[in-house]
């Protein structure tokens, strides 16, 4: 089956398997790994994308229910190798250990941040409670999105 679907601001068509989950597009045909692939169950989080601005878990979604939609990636974040200032914040607040959940948090915050500029700390810790971090005990993480929320917002 064929889907257009723009990613990162550029449209692309591709033929992909009508059962491909989103998570699987976007690694293995689109060449997008900065989209992890967690649990596999819409537990984690560390596969969320924005499609048509929303956050979703790509696990969960089959690539074909995408066609026509717009994709945001982690790598569309910082299309020109600038960090945008979530990616930043997480750099500058210590939000990130292993790595492999940041992605998704930082896809989840976005959309916070989109959705409500200056969140306070539970407001973050609502917005980010369908992703999971073993690493860091989360403040850092609310601190990171504290710190691009300033930035984002001045």
């Amino acid at each position: 089956m064929k889907i257009k679907v723009k990613v990162n601001g550029a449209w692309r068509e591709d033929e992909v398997e009508p059962r491909l989950l989103l998570v699987h597009y976007l690694r293995d045909v689109a060449g997008l790994t900065g989209t992890h692939i967690g649990c596999e169950t819409s537990i984690c989080g560390a596969c969320t994308v924005l499609v048509n601005g929303e956050a979703v878990k790509s696990c969960t979604l089959f690539a074909v229910q995408a066609d026509g939609a717009e994709i945001l990636t982690i790598e569309g974040l910082a299309p020109d190798g600038q960090l945008h200032p979530l990616q930043q914040g997480f750099w500058e607040e210590h939000g990130l250990q292993c790595g492999f959940c940041t992605p998704g948090m930082i896809l989840a915050s976005y959309q916070l941040l989109k959705r409500n500029p200056h969140p306070s700390p539970e407001e973050i810790r609502q917005g980010l409670e369908g992703n999971l971090c073993r690493c860091t005990g989360y403040q850092h993480i609310v601190k990171a999105v504290e710190w691009a929320a300033a930035r984002m917002s001045s």
